[in-house]
């Protein structure tokens, strides 16, 4: 079966930016998805999100302002079993993070060694980090994260059609 990932709507809440290929501004709201199962769905929807422990961009949130990215994920589950989290946040300071082995790829939050801290990490669309090519973001503090609603895989009827063999 296939299954199409579509919004509902497309109305903005007040100073928010949509999609982009461009870094996203300081301090700016943006729209964002988190692709994960319906069942922690479900569970971050009732008690937010969490830090992730690690990952390529180290603890955080991985989000992505591209729905079919995060329509991806979690890899390793069929797609009817995935949901993503529609979210509106402020990215406050945003590093670009444009290369494999960057010096601030995974302390790009720290400031305890006298450098700037920041608030969200940007992984920009085809700079060779990401597979796909489609861009990520990492924010460091989930309180910067509002939770607008979750978007479930919709099945795409089949035509009935058959090719000849």
């Amino acid at each position: 079966m296939q299954y199409q990932w579509a919004e509902d709507d497309f109305v903005l809440p007040e100073g928010v930016g949509r999609l982009g290929l461009t870094e996203p501004r300081r301090n700016q709201n943006y729209i964002m998805y988190h692709g994960t199962t319906k069942a922690y769905a479900q569970l971050i929807v009732e008690s937010g999100f969490k830090e992730s422990k690690g990952g390529m961009l180290g603890r955080g949130v991985y989000l992505s302002r591209d729905l079919l990215k995060a329509s991806r994920y979690p890899l390793d589950h069929l797609e009817s079993d995935r949901a993503v989290i529609k979210v509106q946040v402020n990215v406050g300071k945003v590093i670009a993070i444009k290369y494999q082995g960057h010096p601030r790829q995974k302390t790009w939050h720290d400031s305890s060694c006298g450098e700037e801290a920041f608030d969200t990490a940007w992984v920009p669309p085809k700079c060779g980090m990401v597979p796909s090519g489609l861009e990520e973001d990492c924010v460091w503090d989930p309180n910067r994260i509002k939770i607008l609603k979750t978007i479930n895989p919709r099945p795409v009827p089949s035509s009935g059609a058959r090719g000849y063999q």
